[in-house]
C-alpha cells in the first residue's frame, strides 16, 4: 500500500469513529424523553423546557438550582398567582434543574454549575392528578458516567409530602421575584 492510501484509510477510520461517537451522544441525549416514572410522568411531557423562562434560582450547600416555567406558569405568576389566592391553572409546568457546584477560579471565586445532578418536574392537571394539590411530580436523576437519566420513585406523587408544606401557595415553594 502506498502512503497516501494508508493516510486516506486512517483519516476515514478516524472520521467514522468521530461520527459514531457524536451519533452516540445525540442518541443518548434523545433518550431522556423516553424515560418515565413508573405509573407516573414522562420526561417527554416537558420537551422544550430548555427554552422556558427562568422563574428563580436557589442554592443548597453544593447544589445550584434553576427553576424554569412554561408560558402558562409564567402567565400565572404575572397575574398574581399564588399571592392572589387563586390556584395555578391546568397546564402550568415547572422544571428544576440541579447542578453540582464548582469554584470558577482562584482569581474569580464565583460558585458556578458543574455536573448535572437531576431534573425535577411539576405539572398541574386537575383531571389527571386528583389529590388535593392537583400537581404531578417527578424526578429524573442524571448519571454522568452513562450520560443518561433514570426515574426516581414511583407514581406522580413523589413530591407531594414535601410540597404539602407549601399548601398556602398552591403547593409551590418558588416565588417569582421582581425583575
Amino acid at each position: 500500500m502506498s502512503r497516501v492510501s494508508r493516510k486516506a484509510i486512517r483519516t476515514t477510520v478516524i472520521a467514522t469513529a468521530a461520527l459514531a461517537a457524536l451519533g452516540g451522544i445525540a442518541i443518548a441525549q434523545q433518550d431522556r424523553f423516553s424515560v418515565t416514572v413508573p405509573d407516573g410522568i414522562s420526561f417527554s411531557e416537558f420537551r422544550g423546557y430548555e427554552t422556558w423562562q427562568t422563574i428563580s434560582v436557589s442554592q443548597n450547600s453544593n447544589v445550584i438550582d434553576v427553576i424554569l416555567g412554561n408560558p402558562e406558569m409564567i402567565a400565572a405568576y404575572k397575574s398574581g398567582i399564588p399571592g392572589n389566592g387563586k390556584p395555578f391553572p391546568d397546564g402550568a409546568k415547572m422544571v428544576k434543574i440541579h447542578w453540582k457546584t464548582k469554584k470558577l477560579s482562584d482569581t474569580f471565586p464565583a460558585t458556578v454549575p458543574d455536573t448535572l445532578n437531576d431534573i425535577d418536574t411539576m405539572v398541574r392537571d386537575s383531571k389527571r392528578f386528583t389529590g388535593p394539590d392537583h400537581w404531578g411530580y417527578s424526578q429524573f436523576n442524571y448519571d454522568t458516567k452513562t450520560a443518561s437519566f433514570s426515574p426516581l420513585g414511583k407514581g406522580p406523587n413523589c413530591g407531594r409530602a414535601c410540597h404539602g408544606a407549601a399548601a398556602k401557595t398552591d403547593y409551590v415553594f418558588t416565588q417569582f421575584p421582581v425583575r
